[in-house]
């Protein structure tokens, strides 16, 4: 039965996860980072710009969408695994709404990446910055839910 893999697995499946969790958030700290430095330092269509383009397109589809993917895969074989979550606490609750606002602010930073291929961006460096201390604030959230389980 697949509860009864779940269980055996449980080990290797929260490490996978935590694994994936860094790679992710490894990524969604670094790439706001380089955008404040794309749009403060590049010069539209210069030599610099197709490399920053080059280095945030890689760092998307290369780390980022695989680790975040692995991150979800794993993450919901933990809330399938028999005796992991119990729902009726706050705090997988408060968890799913943090990683849900995380998969966002991750797609945010796709379209924003989008905008500096079309020449199109219009966000500020500050407000890059700004925005670089979302996942922070919801990783705290993520890992006091877990841990704290409040």
């Amino acid at each position: 039965m697949i509860t009864d893999f779940l269980a055996s697995a449980y080990p290797w499946t929260k490490a996978l996860h935590i694994i994936s969790i860094v790679a992710w958030m490894a990524g969604v700290f670094y790439l706001p980072r380089l955008f404040v430095y794309h749009v403060e330092k590049v010069e539209p269509g210069s030599e610099t710009d197709r490399l920053f383009q080059l280095m945030e397109r890689r760092l998307l589809r290369a780390i980022m969408n695989p680790a975040m993917t692995a991150a979800w895969v794993f993450g919901l074989c933990l809330v399938f695994t028999p005796g992991i979550v119990d729902w009726s606490m706050l705090w997988p609750w408060t968890k799913a709404a943090a990683v849900i606002g995380m998969t966002w602010f991750h797609h945010w930073l796709g379209y924003r990446r989008k905008d500096f291929v079309a020449g199109s961006n219009e966000v500020s460096g500050r407000t890059y910055r700004i925005m670089n201390e979302v996942p922070t604030v919801l990783l705290v959230v993520i890992v006091f839910s877990v841990i704290l389980k409040f």
